[in-house]
């Protein structure tokens, strides 16, 4: 404890090998946060959480192997440590993916299945108003090569789908037990609710 008596605040890792490492960074440490960026297995120690960012998946799979990092952090999650995971993110902790490379590999642990840039290219991303379950007004998600779930376990809640276009009720938000995803990038957008969720999540874990 620190001097005051209260807790001091929660470590969370921010996944640093590839994607929109900053942003999230930003925002964890205007919620009050400590935040290390995780490029090595020994950066892992004493972290109370996980963030994976967004970025291209292919390449994060590599690099996170090539760093020796697979194996430390699908323990972490196989013993319970909290983890968000946006976009690339969240693809990287589905337990399956649809259409995938034949040697792309997942952290795992959440029983869905998802589809890489389910919502096309580059040039297709988008943004849009959708409801998430626990909160009151709607969070302005932007899709940037986004995926979507095409399968959830019995275990899996959702927490949101979109709402409209051709794409209307594609899940696009899920919680599992300490892991949380979405599709979109919150840290993008000012909203941090979607954060503050998370960081909620860790300091009930811890």
């Amino acid at each position: 404890m620190s001097s005051s008596g209260l807790l001091p605040p929660p470590l969370i890792g921010v996944l640093a090998v590839q994607g929109d490492v900053r942003e999230h960074i930003r925002v964890l440490e205007g919620l009050g946060t400590r935040v290390e960026a995780v490029r090595r297995p020994r950066e892992l120690d004493g972290i109370r959480g996980l963030v994976i960012p967004g970025g291209e998946s292919t390449t994060m799979d590599k690099l996170v192997r090539a760093l020796e990092l697979f194996e430390p952090l699908r323990a972490l999650i196989a013993a319970g440590l909290p983890v968000y995971g946006s976009c690339a993110g969240m693809i990287m902790l589905a337990d399956r993916i649809a259409d995938c490379r034949a040697d792309q590999q997942t952290l795992g642990g959440l029983d869905i299945t998802v589809r890489r840039n389910a919502f096309g290219r580059q040039v297709d991303s988008f943004e849009e108003d959708i409801d998430m379950l626990g909160l009151d007004t709607p969070v302005h998600a932007v899709f940037i090569r986004a995926p979507w779930v095409e399968d959830i376990g019995a275990d899996v809640e959702v927490l949101a789908r979109v709402a409209g276009g051709p794409a209307a009720g594609r899940i696009v938000a899920v919680r599992q037990g300490h892991l949380l995803a979405t599709s979109f990038h919150p840290e993008v957008t000012g909203d941090t609710r979607v954060h503050e969720l998370f960081v909620e999540m860790v300091r009930e874990r811890s």
